[in-house]
């Protein structure tokens, strides 16, 4: 693929801020970073690359690995060796806080997948600086890590499924542990993520993020490709596994995080035959968000089921979901609402993917049930997605997209309305995505800056119109704007390959 330089790609990105010393490290291109899992070509002997990633102190890393890059290393490579060293050195336990070296590494792939040729290495080593800060903080609270399998505890084959279903269900670590391992030596990642899938769900535990691992740690496998599944999946096991703290276990208690699943159960044999091919309807979107603002867990649950046996499409359910994520965002920008946002995403890539016809409507009244969580108490305070009155830039062209990122610095609401204002003529969001993607590599300062840029952004082109327009609007109330201040990474990065 041709490179295309930074100060060719758009007019609005070169207001953002300059990345061109990128060059000097190879393209990564968009074929190389999608091929086939089938394709992979890894070095047998992937340990020493995540010994380095492990051993190197923080403070050399990006040199280390920008030298290596620079004689040949690839961008799987390098994937997989964050994605590795973060599951056999950082204990996904809650699964969040520091685990979010783990958790945002597919969340960098999508950001580098979706930038400009010459930006696509940045993600990647912020992703590595970012592992380094987790891996200290590992140390800090006890210096968690992955044990070794104990070979003579697995299951046989044939009893691997069952032997990882009832150690799931009752909660049960080494069972679960000696299980997984069993049944990713003899199973398909398609079989296997439908089990992971329904278990992501299955509890409110750390707001969401079990969900989001299930996503992510597929989809990172996908790229790095299926031989390394055994860790990650041991990873996944055990995280999916967590309590926060409970001294009983769940599967023999009554507790909060897990009612939404068993009231569920009982819905689930209500939803009607032929159910996935319902119409699109508006108006049984604004009733999701509706109940989104003022109702409960149950009422959601129960409105999903009643819109399904409507003949309502699950589409028109998804954007109702995905645009009450955004109106929480507008109504209480920050980190929980934020997670409303992902966990969603997390469900919906399930959702297009998993066969079995009783999960795909588990994941839906799972979803709905979920989102009334992130609200809380919160009463609606009255601004509402659908209702935002677009305002048109003053700029022009790639230049109302400048204008609105220095808007998020004054007035985010404002910012909100102007860009339903741009979109309003545009059939896609390319440029203002773009820029969105630079100001995190610029000013981002945490994983959820890029966690939260890859889904919304991906969602966007999952939605209809007008809820993926509101959608989008509703994101200026996370993102950076260009009146922040830049973070240290670019300019370690800059070094570290070399620029002046």
């Amino acid at each position: 693929m041709k490179r295309r330089t930074f100060l060719g790609h758009s007019a609005a990105l070169t207001a953002l801020g300059e990345l061109g010393f990128l060059s000097r490290l190879p393209v990564v291109s968009a074929q190389e970073a999608t091929l086939p899992t089938h394709m992979v070509r890894f070095d047998p002997e992937i340990e020493p690359l995540v010994r380095l990633l492990e051993e190197t102190p923080r403070e050399r890393v990006l040199e280390e690995f920008g030298s290596r890059i620079q004689r040949g290393l690839s961008y799987r490579e390098v994937l997989a060796a964050l994605m590795l060293a973060g599951v056999r050195s950082v204990q996904p336990r809650p699964v969040g806080f520091k685990f979010h070296a783990v958790l945002v590494v597919n969340s960098a792939h999508l950001a580098s997948l979706a930038s400009p040729d010459s930006d696509r290495w940045l993600p990647i080593f912020w992703a590595l600086d970012q592992f380094k800060s987790s891996q200290a903080a590992n140390v800090r609270e006890g210096n968690w890590v992955m044990e070794p399998v104990e070979e003579s505890k697995l299951p046989p084959a044939h009893a691997a499924r069952k032997a990882f279903i009832e150690a799931m269900d009752n909660w049960d670590e080494s069972a679960a542990d000696a299980a997984i391992v069993s049944l990713v030596r003899h199973s398909s990642a398609h079989d296997l993520f439908e089990l992971f899938t329904r278990y992501g769900v299955r509890d409110f535990r750390d707001i969401g993020h079990k969900a989001i691992y299930v996503a992510n740690s597929f989809r990172t496998l996908e790229v790095i490709g299926w031989q390394h599944a055994e860790p990650v999946l041991r990873s996944l096991a055990y995280a999916l596994l967590d309590r926060s703290g409970a001294n009983v276990n769940p599967a023999q208690a009554d507790l909060p995080a897990d009612r939404p699943f068993r009231e569920n159960q009982e819905r689930l044999a209500k939803v009607r035959d032929g159910w996935t091919a319902g119409k699109m309807d508006d108006g049984a979107t604004r009733e999701v968000l509706q109940t989104l603002r003022a109702g409960s867990s149950s009422d959601a649950s129960q409105l999903t089921l009643d819109l399904l046996n409507r003949g309502v499409s699950p589409q028109s359910l998804f954007e109702g979901c995905f645009d009450g994520a955004g109106e929480y965002l507008i109504q209480a920008p920050g980190i929980v609402s934020l997670h409303a946002m992902t966990f969603t995403n997390a469900v919906h890539y399930a959702w297009q993917r998993v066969r079995s016809d009783e999960t795909r409507r588990l994941l839906l009244l799972q979803n709905a049930a979920f989102l009334p969580l992130y609200r809380g108490g919160r009463a609606d305070n009255g601004v509402h997605i659908d209702q935002l009155e677009p305002v048109m830039p003053s700029a022009k062209g790639d230049e109302a997209v400048t204008e609105i990122f220095a808007e998020i610095g004054k007035d985010r609401l404002v910012a909100a309305r102007k860009v339903l204002g741009y979109l309003k003529d545009r059939p896609d969001a390319r440029t203002f995505a773009d820029a969105a993607r630079r100001l995190v590599f610029m000013k981002g300062t945490n994983s959820h800056d890029y966690k939260f840029s890859s889904a919304v952004l991906e969602d966007y082109g999952q939605l209809s119109r007008p809820w993926r327009d509101q959608l989008l609007a509703s994101s200026v109330f996370y993102f950076r704007g260009s009146g922040e201040r830049d973070n240290e990474l670019v300019e370690r990065v800059r070094g570290a390959v070399g620029g002046s």
